[in-house]
Parts: structure tokens; C-alpha cells; sequence
């Protein structure tokens, strides 16, 4: 899947494709059931999560990291339905997090990676120090219900933050734990700019940097 014609083909008011919107507050546990779905077997779930409660402990991240967040920050993309979803960090100081919102993660997410905490905190000051300098969107979550896949759907929720990068003429970036993620975001123009390992050497991390596309 080259760049080029997914953007068109998003982009382009003629060609008929899956309906996008922002998420919204009645959107919220949707999007959690989805992304839950989505990556309840991942390589990182299964690392960051401990295994009792594990399934209910990554709900209540996706519910909080994803759409909470999103919602408040108006950057979670989501299909009609909410099979599909891509939540992001905006560019620093664009869109602040409300402090009620900042709370709950700060208070929150440690008990959830509970004795994980330590290796998923370090690994995510490893994967900050490689991020670029400057104004960038970074996604933080995308996921697609399986019984939804093959569809374009990933590729539909994805574009309009891309689609804001090229207007605004800023970078996109995000960190990733498998090879086949690399390669599917390589179809939409990122490239790998690090080679990590987690904090405790147990998993690889990619990351990946979208240089914006020349207006």
C-alpha cells in the first residue's frame, strides 16, 4: 500500500470510503471495547499488563489513555460505528489535557501496569528521548475491531491527522513493538528513525517518523 493513492483516495470528495468523525463522550466505551479487542493479544499487552485482571486492566487504559483523552482534546478519529480508531497526541501546547482528565491518568495507569509500571515508564522516557524535536502529532493508539479488518478502515482514521500534518507541514510519529506495524505504517509514509529495546530487554520497540508531504 503505497502513500500516495491512500491519501488521495481519502482526500479526494469523489471517491466514496468509510465515514470519519471526531469521537465524542458517548463514544468512550466504544472506543474502549474496540481498541480492547483490537490488541488483547498484542506483544504489548502481553508485556506491559500483568496477567490477572489483564483484559479489565486494559480496558480501563484504553477508556482512559484513549477515549477520554481524545474526547478532550478533540484528536481521537473514529468510524461511524467506532470498529475503527486512531487516537493522538497533538503538537505540545495546542491541546492541553483537562487537569480532571490529567488526574485520572497520572493516578490510574501505574496501578494498571501494577509491578510492570517501573519497565513501561522507563521504556517510555527511552522512546521520548527519540522523538522529534519540535512541533509533531504522535499516535498514541489505533486499533480496528477484527471482524472489521481488511477494509480500510485503519487507513480511514488515520487520515485526517496525516491529512493536518501536511497542511500544517509537520512530522507524524509513533513508537511500535512488532515488525508487521512497521510495515504497515511504512505504506502511509513513515519510516524508521530508531531501533530500541524495553527497558528490561524483553521486547524491540521501532521508531517511526511521517515527514509531512511538500504542499
Amino acid at each position: 500500500m503505497s502513500q500516495g493513492p491512500t491519501i488521495r483516495r481519502i482526500d479526494d470528495p469523489d471517491e466514496e470510503g468509510p465515514d470519519v468523525r471526531l469521537a465524542e463522550q458517548r463514544d468512550v466505551p466504544r472506543i474502549a471495547a474496540t481498541l480492547t479487542v483490537a490488541l488483547a493479544d498484542s506483544r504489548w499487552t502481553r508485556w506491559a499488563l500483568p496477567d490477572d485482571g489483564r483484559m479489565q486492566r486494559l480496558t480501563r487504559l484504553h477508556e482512559l489513555d484513549a477515549g477520554h483523552r481524545g474526547v478532550a482534546t478533540r484528536t481521537a478519529w473514529v468510524t461511524d460505528d467506532v470498529d475503527a480508531v486512531a487516537v493522538w497526541e497533538p503538537p505540545a501546547g495546542t491541546a492541553p489535557l483537562p487537569a480532571d482528565v490529567r488526574a485520572a491518568l497520572a493516578s490510574e495507569l501505574p496501578y494498571l501496569s501494577a509491578h510492570r509500571t517501573g519497565a513501561v515508564r522507563d521504556t517510555g522516557a527511552l522512546v521520548d528521548e527519540q522523538r522529534p524535536d519540535g512541533p509533531h502529532w504522535w499516535l498514541l493508539h489505533l486499533g480496528v475491531r477484527p471482524s472489521a479488518r481488511r477494509r480500510g478502515l485503519a487507513a480511514a482514521v488515520l487520515a485526517p491527522a496525516l491529512l493536518r500534518c501536511d497542511a500544517d507541514q509537520v512530522p507524524a510519529a509513533t513508537a511500535v513493538y512488532s515488525w508487521a506495524n512497521v510495515r504497515f505504517l511504512r505504506g502511509f509514509g513513515f519510516e524508521v528513525t530508531a531501533e530500541l529495546r524495553t527497558a528490561d530487554d524483553e521486547l524491540p520497540v521501532w521508531v517511526l517518523v511521517r515527514r509531512p508531504l511538500p504542499r
